[in-house]
Formats: structure tokens, C-alpha cells, sequence
């Protein structure tokens, strides 16, 4: 796989990307990836899932019929392409990038490997007739692209030399001391939870009545306690989001009185912040039954939320790497100098 690389690499040698230039690249790809989740969103809360009940082509043309649940349909197909090429050139750009560096290739290539297999599962949720599993794993792939993005992007921004005890020393400058394990982890726990309260929140939507199809079309829904699976599925999905909402705002007030970076705080904020709106809108939704807008404003402040909660991740960890803990030690009257080596009683 090493030698593909360097041969793709030889290739491509008349261009090349300079890290400033990457970044952009990287965070166009994580705004075509976001973006593709909400128009598919739409696909689904207008009835359009079954507008084009073949795949690839739409009623076995490569054009849609002249009615709406087609068009918006076959138009989601359609935005595929572009996505593809931004998570394309994430990935050809990380190869042409000076200086090179291999992790954001192999990260990079994960962006247009996820929109292929997007574009396949999407084939198998319509030839599956949207059954309430594939619309699931449809979504939960797309928060997994989502994933791989958001770590591009972080780690395009930041260069290797940033996990360096002086560069995490400077960037707590803008808010106080060294961030602990404790922190850390329970930063990465919150991404846990949010995972679980995401799926939480598909299971929902399986089991309410956006299945994606127009009326009079049968889609298998999600359906285990008859006319109550509803309710229940969304008293779960309310609680678990509630315990994590809890979490996100006692991991921001831990960061906040350990003195984190600014860097952790902000997208801590931003995700409390996030979550209180999701919380009104959820209310708002199950008195007024669900009505369609505000189940794709809910889709939307979803999808930020789980940026929030991976970027505020990538910010509690990536700069404080564990070799990096053992720091030079400064004595009080001499210049900075290592730690001598422990010796043996014989010496």
C-alpha cells in the first residue's frame, strides 16, 4: 500500500498544496459533507425517500420524471458528485501537500472511501424500500464521515511540532493551566454519549411518521410495541438526551474551573449552548406532533451539536500527547536542561 502511494504521489508531482491551502481544502470537504446530510434530511421529511424507486438511474432513465418527490430526490443524488470531489481532493491534496504528511492521507482518503459507501447504502435503502434499518445506518455512517472529517481538519490545522510541551504551554496562554486525564477522558466519554443519544434519535424517526415515502407508499417501520413503540422510543431518546446534556455542562464547568484553554471551553459552550436549543425544539416538536420544519431543525442543530462535541474532543487531546508529559526541567539558576538518568547504587 506504501509503494500505490508514492507511484500516486510520483504522479501527481507538478502540484503541490502548502498547509494553508490544505486547511481550506480540508474544511471545504467537512462543509460538503455537513451539508449533504441535511439535504438528505429533506429528502426524507418530504416524502421524496421513494421519488426515484431505482438506483442509479430514476425509473430506469438518467433523468428524473417531471414531479416533485422525483426531482427533489434525483437533486440529492445529484450533490453526491460535488461532494465526492471535495472529499476527493481532500485526499489528493493531502498527497500533494509540502511539507508531506502521511496521516492526513491516510485520513483523507477515508472522506471519498465513506461518500462511495454512502452512495451504495443509499442504493440499498431505496432498493430496500427505506426500510427503518437502512435509513438508520444511512445516518449513522454519515455522523462516522463526519468523523474522519472534523479530525482532518484538526489535524491540518495543527502541526506535529503543536503537541510539544512549549506549544501546549502557549496555548494556554488565552485561559490558565495544564489540562489532566480526568478531562480528557471524560471528554471522550461525552463523544460516547452523544453517539448513543444520536442513534437514540434515528430510532425515533424509524419509529415515527416521517418514513420518507409519499402517501399511500408501505414502509417497514420501526415496531415493537404496536401503537406505543412511538412513544416509548421517544421518552428513551428525551431521556438519554437529558443525561447527556447533564455531562456536556458538568465536562464544560470542569474545564472551566481547571482553567482549560479557551480552545476547550469555546466548542464546550458552543455544545451546551446547542443542546439547550435542541432541547426547546424537541418539546416543541412532540406537542405539536412533529411537524416537518421543525424535525429538520432538529436534524440540523443534531449535526452542529455533533461537530461541537468532536471538535471540543480533538481540542482536550490532540495537543497534550502523553509522551509529551515530560517536560525539561528549568532549574532556578541555570539554563533549561533534561532530566539526568537514574544510576545504578553501584555507580
Amino acid at each position: 500500500m506504501h509503494d500505490r502511494l508514492e507511484r500516486l504521489r510520483a504522479r501527481t508531482n507538478g502540484y503541490t498544496v502548502t498547509p494553508e491551502q490544505y486547511v481550506r481544502c480540508a474544511y471545504v470537504a467537512l462543509g460538503a459533507l455537513t451539508l449533504i446530510v441535511l439535504t438528505g434530511a429533506a429528502v426524507r421529511l418530504t416524502g421524496s425517500g421513494l421519488g426515484c424507486p431505482t438506483w442509479p438511474k430514476c425509473y430506469g432513465n438518467v433523468y428524473p420524471p417531471l414531479n416533485s418527490h422525483a426531482v427533489i430526490e434525483f437533486t440529492n443524488r445529484m450533490i453526491t458528485f460535488p461532494v465526492c470531489l471535495a472529499a476527493g481532493m481532500a485526499w489528493l491534496g493531502a498527497l500533494r501537500r509540502r511539507p508531506y504528511r502521511r496521516d492526513l492521507t491516510w485520513i483523507g482518503a477515508l472522506l471519498p472511501l465513506g461518500v462511495v459507501a454512502q452512495a451504495v447504502l443509499g442504493g440499498f435503502t431505496v432498493k430496500g424500500a427505506l426500510d427503518y434499518g437502512w435509513v438508520m445506518g444511512h445516518f449513522a455512517l454519515s455522523m462516522l464521515i463526519l468523523v474522519a472529517a472534523v479530525v482532518l481538519v484538526w489535524r491540518a490545522t495543527h502541526e506535529p511540532s503543536d503537541s510539544s510541551p512549549a506549544a501546549a504551554a502557549a496555548e494556554q496562554g488565552d485561559g490558565g493551566g495544564v489540562v489532566d486525564r480526568t478531562l480528557l477522558l471524560w471528554s471522550r466519554g461525552l463523544v460516547g454519549m452523544g453517539a448513543l443519544t444520536i442513534f437514540a434519535g434515528t430510532a425515533a424517526t424509524a419509529a415515527g411518521p416521517h418514513a420518507g415515502g409519499s402517501p399511500g407508499q408501505k414502509i417497514n417501520r420501526l415496531d415493537f410495541e404496536g401503537t406505543g413503540t412511538m412513544d416509548f422510543v421517544i421518552h428513551r431518546h428525551a431521556e438519554i438526551a437529558f443525561v447527556f446534556s447533564l455531562a456536556c455542562v458538568g465536562v464544560w464547568w470542569l474545564a472551566r474551573r481547571r482553567g482549560a484553554a479557551q480552545s476547550i471551553q469555546r466548542p464546550l459552550r458552543l455544545l451546551c449552548v446547542l443542546l439547550a436549543l435542541q432541547g426547546a425544539v424537541g418539546l416543541d416538536q412532540y406537542y405539536t406532533h412533529l411537524p416537518t420544519q421543525l424535525v429538520w431543525v432538529h436534524v440540523g442543530l443534531a449535526s452542529c451539536a455533533w461537530l461541537s462535541l468532536l471538535w471540543s474532543a480533538c481540542a482536550t487531546g490532540a495537543l497534550f500527547p502523553s509522551r509529551a508529559r515530560r517536560a525539561p526541567v528549568r532549574p532556578s539558576d541555570g539554563p533549561m536542561r533534561a532530566p539526568a538518568p537514574l544510576q545504578s547504587p553501584g555507580n
